[in-house]
């Protein structure tokens, strides 16, 4: 009777203060003991620090506390900032797929913290770890309401470790204060934690977080207030220098090199909230090959920029415009060009600089100036590409920004157009971001400028969402003048104007295996202003969604499809085949279910299926992925895309197969092996590419990276290639 009364008296005061909008805060006591973060709470601070209270349960219920708790206390002296964790779990059964560092945190146990150093909701550093002590941070951007805003390719110097007891495990976190930046006199951040126990299935976050919300919303945190004031943001010169033993051979052209490539960047404090970064002759060779995909469709796919010198304040230059159809900066853009032949390839990047941050409470500034080399051999000339952006914070998370970017042509040659001299883009955004996150739009207007072409040139948009618990509701407009350019940007489309609605209705069971489930509605329409506003497509999906208390989801939809195709294509792309006729009208309908089983299982599997008609004839496909887990050390996978499409004589049909098996060994928590293999009889191309990495200093690496494609028709070799890279990470 005791425990169901205090119980209820718990549920009580949780229901208060969840209505009255919460007002949680802890202290931050100023020490001078040492504290070796060994993931042992064995020094006497840890009994003397403030807890910060307790955690609340987000999934599956965002309305009782934590089945489990979590117990977190920070202290700080000079320099660095200490995190003591106290994690209470049912046993010892954790989920851990690897050992490698920047791990994602869906399916697997871990906690993770948040600070916004700046209290301003937009912005937010943070730091992870998992009960084997292994560890991640990130950076969250543009209010961390989706996934788009959460970076983890930004890498920092700080210690932590875990150690594993019955019933509960420890961690300890010595982040170095010059990780952060932040006002010099600082008194308080702004603080959120959430945590991933999938022995039960239960998410919690130390801030309450409405289920339909992101759970690292920056809408949604308490306070950490420092005892004694932060003083100034002392973060170090740092100079991270390379050098990288390339091979490689060109089949296609019998021609092949050895050479030694070396530069490197560094990354200077300005003041208080401003960081400073310069390459010089940059080497992006380490990087995580991208995944390839089949592409149906006539247009471009966006894909992820990987390269760290791009990552730091991301949103401050990528935010803009629409990222779907109208994105004027578009860092992947930099160190590709097109040769003479029409073919995207890499372009040399000489060096630059990348001035991004805070400049006071409200404004931040961001200013990035590129220059890439000329090949006189492929006709590709040496641009000069700069963009300033600047954004000021208005009301609680709202802001607008502004930017100019400039591509501008360096030299002179025979195969420099003067029409391609320059591209200019000038334009100015409002982001819209209620305090309690349920508001959320964008409204925008940008214009270009080519020689000799400066009328018109606009791309103009606007969109407003809102979300609650049982309602979300998204329209979105856009429109895109056929002159529209920017060199530097993703412009999927020109000459458009479109709308799209999204209407989602979720139901929330009190009992049984359902966790949520709904109804979405969405619909989406184009048409050419050139052609006196003729439609040219339509998309209509309906779908059902199931989540369950499992982890384990589930869907069905039906999607009603229509295209004017203005030029012949073929959506097999197969060499030499008759395309379909333009100028002419095409419908189709398409019926599809997905499933995706709990992701922390020894064994996981997602997949989805659609069958219907496809332009003039029809189309089957059928997609997975496979995991198979041994914990810790090996993460096996295979992602498998098979498209079956008929059209009638003499249009082509096709099997288009993509296979992507991948194997993550992770040998320590400092040597990781993987290797992925893809293939694609779409893209005529198997490739094979396989990474040994040894951290064998903080943030300092070693890595042999080989790379092979073979043409899969006739399986002979096209490129090899393999790298010798030696990074070293040093603050001075």
């Amino acid at each position: 009777m005791t425990k169901i009364l205090s119980t209820l008296v718990l549920l009580l005061l949780f229901t208060t203060v969840h209505a009255q909008g919460v007002d949680k805060s802890f202290t931050v006591k100023h020490s001078s003991d040492k504290i070796v973060p060994d993931g042992i709470l064995d020094e006497p601070i840890w009994e003397m620090a403030e807890s910060a209270g307790d955690f609340q349960q987000y999934f599956p219920s965002d309305d009782v506390l934590a089945e489990y708790q979590t117990d977190i206390r920070m202290v700080t002296d000079e320099t660095t900032l200490y995190v003591g964790i106290k994690v209470y779990s049912p046993g010892k059964d954790y989920v851990i797929p690897s050992l490698e560092r920047d791990f994602r945190a869906g399916g697997n146990d871990n906690i993770s913290i948040l600070f916004d150093t700046f209290n301003d909701g937009t912005n937010a550093f943070l730091f992870g770890i998992n009960p084997y002590g292994v560890r991640r941070e990130a950076l969250i951007s543009g209010g961390g309401g989706n996934n788009s805003g959460f970076t983890t390719s930004w890498d920092v110097k700080w210690k932590g470790d875990s150690k594993i007891y019955d019933g509960y495990y420890t961690a300890e976190m010595a982040i170095p204060l010059t990780s952060f930046k932040f006002a010099e006199g600082e008194t308080k951040w702004r603080f959120q934690s959430y945590r991933f126990d999938v022995q039960i299935n239960e998410n919690s976050v130390w801030y309450p977080v409405p289920q339909n919300q992101s759970i690292f919303s920056l809408a949604f945190m308490g306070d950490m207030v420092f005892e004694k004031p932060l003083g100034k943001s002392r973060t170090p010169l740092t100079i991270i220098p390379y050098a990288n033993l390339l091979s490689d051979r060109d089949f296609s052209s019998d021609q092949g090199e050895t050479a030694l490539k070396v530069g490197g960047d560094a990354k200077i404090a300005i003041g208080n909230g401003m960081n400073l970064d310069i390459t010089v002759n940059p080497d992006f060779s380490n990087v995580e090959v991208d995944n390839i995909f089949t592409n149906l469709t006539r247009f471009e796919v966006s894909l992820p920029e990987r390269r760290q010198f791009f990552v730091d304040n991301n949103d401050l230059f990528g935010d803009f415009g629409g990222g779907r159809d109208a994105n004027p900066f578009f860092s992947r853009r930099i160190g590709i060009a097109t040769d003479s032949a029409g073919n995207s390839v890499e372009n040399d990047i000489i060096g630059g600089i990348r001035l991004s941050g805070k400049i006071n409470d409200g404004l931040r500034l961001g200013l990035l100036n590129i220059q890439t080399g000329e090949d006189l051999d492929r006709e590709i000339v040496s641009n000069n590409n700069m963009m300033l952006a600047l954004q000021q914070k208005v009301f609680s998370r709202s802001n607008i920004g502004f930017f100019f970017i400039n591509r501008e042509t360096f030299g002179s040659n025979d195969f420099s157009l003067p029409e391609d001299r320059y591209n200019r883009v000038v334009g100015i955004d409002y982001n819209l971001s209620s305090k309690d996150d349920v508001w959320q739009g964008k409204f925008y207007g940008h214009k270009s400028f080519q020689p000799g072409d400066k009328v018109g040139n606009y791309s103009l948009g606007a969109n407003l969402g809102r979300n609650t618990r049982f309602w979300s509701v998204f329209g979105d407009v856009v429109l895109v003048d056929e002159d529209f350019t920017s060199d530097l940007g993703f412009i999927r489309r020109k000459d458009i104007f479109k709308s799209a609605l999204s209407v989602n209705r979720l139901f929330w069971p009190a009992s049984g295996p359902i966790n949520n489930h709904g109804i979405q509605l969405f619909s989406m329409v184009t048409w050419r202003p050139t052609l006196d506003f003729q439609r040219t497509d339509h998309d209509i999906n309906l779908s059902y969604d199931f989540e369950m208390k499992n982890l384990s989801q589930f869907g069905l939809g039906y999607s009603n499809s229509f295209v004017f195709l203005n030029n012949p294509f073929d959506p097999t792309s197969t060499e030499g085949a008759i395309e379909l006729p333009g100028n002419q009208n095409y419908n189709f309908n398409t019926v599809n279910f997905s499933y995706r089983s709990n992701r922390a299982n020894v064994f996981a599997y997602e997949g989805n299926s659609s069958i219907g008609s496809f332009f003039n004839g029809s189309r089957f496909s059928a997609e997975g992925e496979f995991t198979l887990r041994i914990q810790p050390k090996v993460r096996l996978s295979l992602n498998v895309n098979y498209d079956k499409i008929s059209l009638p004589d003499p249009f082509p049909s096709a099997d288009l197969w993509l296979l992507s098996p991948r194997v993550g060994i992770t040998f320590s928590k400092s040597i990781f092996w993987s290797t992925l293999i893809q293939y694609s009889n779409q893209r005529d191309n198997l490739g094979i590419n396989s990474r040994l990495q040894w951290r064998f200093a903080p943030l300092s690496d070693l890595f042999i990276v080989y790379n092979d494609n073979y043409a899969v028709n006739l399986f002979e070799p096209k490129f090899r290639s393999i790298n010798l890279k030696l990074t070293y990470w040093l603050n001075i």
